[in-house]
Parts: structure tokens; C-alpha cells; sequence
């Protein structure tokens, strides 16, 4: 497209921006190809979409969008509540590029009434529109099957597939099955139970599904009392069982409180390109509905954005009536009859907890899930977290950490480990030899090595780490700094790791004065710091072991000229030990090292 296209174009925009009502309603963009790219809600449709060309947009997903617009369609409605309803129904239709995406829920199943003459009851994963009554879909499985269990063990209905139809029962074409005579069923296929009397039971299982049960037992109990005051206590046994089966299914499911009716809660968690927004349905106390979904983000929405759509969505897919909304935060949105929660104390505030628990729950088995696919992916989290809970401008992709060791001074060596989002770059490692520090200094001797370590990379041009660590507490820390900002006049973050007194890691110091950052034990984050300081001790301790090792085995033959590895190793070969050696000929000698060698260490020797 050349400028004069693109004048032309924006020209076009302005004059439809500019003659916008001020009224609410929904509007989409266009590209120029006539693709519907994105579908949007406002209250006022001229102010919020001129806000699209007013101003630069930090947000490249946003600009990016604003440069493909080519045309404007708007559709002028009564209500916000009619804009959010349409807008939800446009994305549906169209799926344009950048909006939010519901990611569809075909892996749960739901339960469906059939339109049958005798319906059956049957879980399905497949919606067909006309088939019968859909409940669901049950994001936990075992509760479904708890719900089919009941439904079965108080009802006998048909479980076969057989065509009920009026004319084929009169006509005698079927027969009765073992389901009949182990009393599962009443035999309808035979005409032994009536169509009347079938679809009573069915009424009562919808009442089930809505999660109304109070209405049930309280005519249960009714039937109930007035067969014993009738004598007839074999029917009021039967209707007795019936009772205490619903009785205990509502025992079993989560009550939150009897003076609570028909009541929507909704909560939400989001991470980078997600959004997570939990949902229940209060129905006569208890929960009847909870389901968790996920939206992909396209366009940076908000919390309140998101959380909208997903009300509308919801509440549209379930048909839900309610009149009264728990939200975790204040929300501009106005629904007719609707009246917006935000419970500070009590039933409903526990059932907020009890949303945001569920709905943050989800987001960890995302999370879990993704990371087992890409496992790349948690250690990009992992450095995230540190990021944000350093208050880092950037993410620590490499990180070095640094730890002394010696025995009272002696042979006193020092180690650097490398990690590399998150896991260990072992090729990287660096050991270091104590040169100007007498005695134990730990503060002197990590001096020394960190001015080593970057003299050395600056010199060489390589890069720098994004983030040091210290294997001890401020002390260590103030001495790092140092080198870093006063002598060599770097900006790296340093942080440090302390010890309890069990020697295991317990606290994470960063900044200056140094202060503990919060990290929870037994997370990803605290594991992998206390991996990377597990790492870092075994280094340096395993080095300085080796040296000590060296250092104590040295042997006397080391100090004669013309003895190096090879010849001292043949010798101790032949002769077993540095005594048989002194006791040998010098034409025994010989024979293994050669005449002049063998002159050297009988003469050095006898010393």
C-alpha cells in the first residue's frame, strides 16, 4: 500500500469515527480484504473508538491492529448489557484475529435427557442441538458419575437404545430384558409402565440436575408421612430409601449455607497470555455448577475486561438466571436486575475463596501441563519469577555464583558455577587457587576471585552474568559489591543465600542494605535456588578435597630431577614403595629409568 492508499484510507476512518453515535453498542474492524479482525462493546462507541486513533499505543499488539483497520461497521444498541451479549455472539460467528479466545471445553462430558417418547439418561461429549436437554459439562468427572449413580439407584428407567415409539410398544415388538427382571427398569417396552409415570421420575431428575434437591425431599417426606398415617408402610419404606439417597448425595456436596439461593461467583487468575476464570452456580445453598475456563489473550485486556466476558459468556451458556453476582473486584458493568457482590466477611465470602482457590488451582494443572510438553517453558518461568521478585529490569538467563573453601587457611581454593535458565552450564564452571590471602578470610578470598573472574571476561570482551549470588549472607554481599561498583564499575544485581544451622538453605538477600525476599519453601523458585547453592558448595568442596589429596600424597621422588609421573609411577611399580627403592642397585635402577636417573636418586636418597 504507498501514502496516498493509506491517506485516503485514514481519511475514510476519521469521517466514520467522527459521525459515531454516543450511544452504547458494539463495533468492528475491518481489513482491507473486508475480514472482520476484531469485534468490540463499549458504552460509548464514539469515545472508545476514537481512543484507537488518538493516541500511540504502548501495546504492538494494539498498533499493529489500529494499522490494519480499513473499514468500520457499528451496530447502535439499548443496553451495555445488549452490547456485551452481542459482542459475545459476533466473536462466536466470526473468531476474528485479536480478540480473546475461549478455548473450547469438547473434553468434558455432560449429561443429556433425550427428546425420546421414554427418554434415556446418558453421559455424552458430543452436543447435538434437538437431541434432548444438555447438563454440563462436569469438569470433574467422578461428580457426573456420582449424579448418574443416584439418578439410577432412585429411578429404574431404560438404559437401551430401542425405538419407544408408541405404535412399535402396541404392535408387541419387544420383549423384556435382564435389566426388567433384576428390577432396573418398569418395562416400557412392553407397556408395563406407563409414558405418564416415566416422564414423572424424568421432571424429578431434572430438578436433580438443576441442583434443586430441597424441593424433592421436602415432597418425598410429605408422600412419606402421609403413606404411614395411611398404614401403608411398605410404600412409605420405599419412598424412605429414595429420601435418605438425595439426603446423602446433598450431604456429600459442597452446602455453603441454606439461606443462600440462586447465586452466580466468578474469579479469575492470569498469567502472560491467558486468563483463567473460574464459575459457580449457587442453587438452594449448594453448589450446582463449577466450571473453569481459558481464554487466550490477544489485545493485553484487562482483569475487568476478561472477567466481563467471561460473565456473559457463562451466564449465556448456562442460562443462568441469577440475580445476585460475587465478583472478586468492582467491575463496570451493569446487567438489568442484576446486582454486583464484592463480600468482605461471611457465606459469601467464603464461597469467593472457595472460587479463587479453584480457579488459581486450574492454573497450576495448566501450567504443570504445559510444562510437561515444553519444558523449556518452566524454566522461562522460573527466571520471570525471579525477575519480578528482584524488581530486575530484565531476566536473569545467566547467573553465576561464587563459594570459598579451606581447612583453617590452608589450601584454600574457591568455585564459580554457571547457570543458564535455570539449569547448570558445567563447561562454564571455573575453579580458582587462593593466591593473595594468608590464613582463613573468606571475605579476602572472595574479593580476590570476583575481581579475577570479570578483570578476566572484561578483558576477553565475553559477557557478563545477569545476575550474581553469593553463597553466604551480607558480608559476602557488601564485599562483592565492591568489586563490581566501586572497582570495576559494573551494574550486575547481587544477590545472597544464607544458611540455617542445619547448613540448609533458608533466605534469599538482595539489594543494598540487603534485605530477606519472601520465597515459600518446597516451590520451583526455592528449589531452584537451593540447587544452585547445593551446586556451587559441592564444587568448590570437591576441589578443594582434590588439592588436599594432591598435597598429602606427594612423594620424595617428586623433588629429583629427571622424575616426572611416568618414571615415578614405573618405579613404584617395580619397587612397591620408596623404601625398596633406596635399597636397590643402581644397575636395578637403571634398568627401569636409565643409568643418569638412576645416579640422581641414589644421590638423592642418601641426602
Amino acid at each position: 500500500m504507498d501514502k496516498n492508499e493509506d491517506l485516503k484510507i485514514n481519511d475514510y476512518l476519521r469521517g466514520i469515527v467522527l459521525n459515531l453515535p454516543d450511544s452504547p453498542g458494539i463495533y468492528q474492524y475491518l481489513n482491507t480484504e473486508g475480514t472482520i479482525i476484531y469485534v468490540g462493546k463499549a458504552k460509548n462507541l464514539k469515545r472508545r473508538v476514537y481512543s484507537y486513533f488518538s493516541k500511540d499505543h504502548q501495546s504492538a499488539k494494539t498498533r499493529i491492529l489500529v494499522s490494519k483497520i480499513a473499514d468500520i461497521r457499528y451496530i447502535v444498541v439499548k443496553t451495555e448489557e445488549d452490547a456485551l451479549l452481542l459482542e459475545n455472539n459476533l466473536i462466536k460467528k466470526y473468531k476474528p484475529r485479536y480478540n480473546v479466545l475461549l478455548k473450547d471445553d469438547k473434553t468434558y462430558p455432560s449429561i443429556c435427557i433425550s427428546n425420546d417418547y421414554f427418554p434415556r439418561i446418558f453421559k455424552t461429549r458430543k452436543i447435538v442441538r434437538g437431541a434432548g436437554t444438555y447438563f454440563g459439562p462436569y469438569s470433574h468427572v467422578p461428580t457426573m458419575y456420582a449424579v448418574l449413580e443416584l439418578i439410577k439407584k432412585l429411578y429404574p428407567l431404560r438404559s437401551c437404545n430401542l425405538a419407544l415409539t408408541p405404535e412399535n410398544i402396541r404392535q408387541g415388538k419387544f420383549k423384556v430384558c435382564l435389566e426388567y427382571h433384576i428390577k432396573n427398569c418398569k418395562g416400557p417396552c412392553v407397556g408395563l409402565q406407563s409414558q405418564e409415570e416415566y416422564l414423572q421420575s424424568i421432571a424429578e431428575i431434572r430438578e436433580i440436575l438443576k441442583g434443586n434437591t430441597q424441593a424433592i425431599s421436602n415432597a418425598l417426606l410429605k408422600q412419606m408421612m402421609e403413606l404411614s398415617e395411611r398404614m401403608e408402610f411398605e410404600e412409605a419404606q420405599k419412598l424412605k430409601i429414595k429420601y435418605d439417597l438425595i439426603e446423602n448425595y446433598r450431604a456429600k456436596s459442597e452446602v455453603v449455607s441454606t439461606t443462600l439461593h440462586n447465586i452466580d461467583v466468578f474469579a479469575i487468575e492470569t498469567d502472560e497470555g491467558s486468563a483463567y476464570i473460574n464459575y459457580l452456580h449457587i442453587v438452594n445453598g449448594s453448589i450446582n455448577q463449577a466450571f473453569t475456563f481459558e481464554y487466550k489473550i490477544r489485545m493485553n485486556e484487562t482483569k475487568e475486561e476478561l472477567l466481563q466476558l467471561g460473565i456473559v459468556e457463562m451466564r449465556s451458556r448456562y442460562q443462568s438466571e441469577s440475580k445476585e453476582i460475587i465478583v472478586p473486584f468492582e467491575l463496570d458493568l451493569e446487567l438489568a436486575g442484576v446486582t454486583f457482590t464484592i463480600p468482605q466477611r461471611g457465606d459469601k465470602k467464603h464461597l469467593l475463596e472457595l472460587s479463587i482457590m479453584n480457579v488459581k488451582q486450574y492454573k497450576v494443572d495448566r501450567l504443570k501441563q504445559a510444562e510437561k510438553l515444553n519444558p523449556e517453558q518452566r524454566s522461562v518461568r522460573l527466571m520471570k519469577e525471579i525477575q519480578e521478585q528482584l524488581h530486575m529490569d530484565r531476566m536473569p538467563v545467566h547467573i553465576e555464583c561464587f563459594d570459598n573453601s579451606n581447612i583453617q587457611g590452608s589450601d584454600a581454593v574457591a568455585a564459580c558455577v554457571v547457570f543458564r535458565m535455570g539449569k547448570p552450564s558445567k563447561k562454564e564452571y571455573r575453579k580458582f587457587n587462593i593466591k593473595t590471602v594468608e590464613g582463613p578470610d573468606d571475605y579476602a578470598s572472595m574479593r580476590e576471585v570476583v575481581s579475577r573472574r570479570y578483570t578476566r571476561l572484561l578483558e576477553e570482551g565475553s559477557p557478563l552474568p545477569d545476575l550474581i549470588i553469593t553463597d553466604g549472607g551480607k558480608g559476602q554481599m557488601e564485599v562483592v559489591r565492591e568489586v563490581i561498583e566501586d572497582e570495576l564499575k559494573l551494574s550486575i544485581p547481587i544477590a545472597g543465600l544464607a544458611k540455617d544451622n542445619k547448613h540448609r538453605t533458608s533466605e534469599l538477600l538482595y539489594g543494598f542494605p540487603p534485605m530477606i525476599i519472601g520465597v515459600k519453601q518446597n516451590t520451583p523458585l526455592f528449589h531452584l535456588l537451593e540447587n544452585i547453592q547445593d551446586e556451587v558448595h559441592r564444587f568448590a568442596i570437591t576441589f578443594h578435597r582434590d588439592k588436599r589429596s594432591k598435597r598429602q600424597i606427594t612423594s620424595v621422588l617428586d623433588n629429583i630431577p629427571g622424575i616426572g609421573e611416568k618414571r615415578k609411577t614405573a618405579l613404584l611399580k617395580a619397587f612397591k614403595s620408596v623404601s625398596r627403592i633406596k635399597k636397590a642397585s643402581l644397575e636395578e635402577l637403571a634398568e627401569i629409568v636409565g643409568p643418569s636417573i638412576a645416579k640422581n636418586i641414589q644421590e638423592k636418597l642418601k641426602e
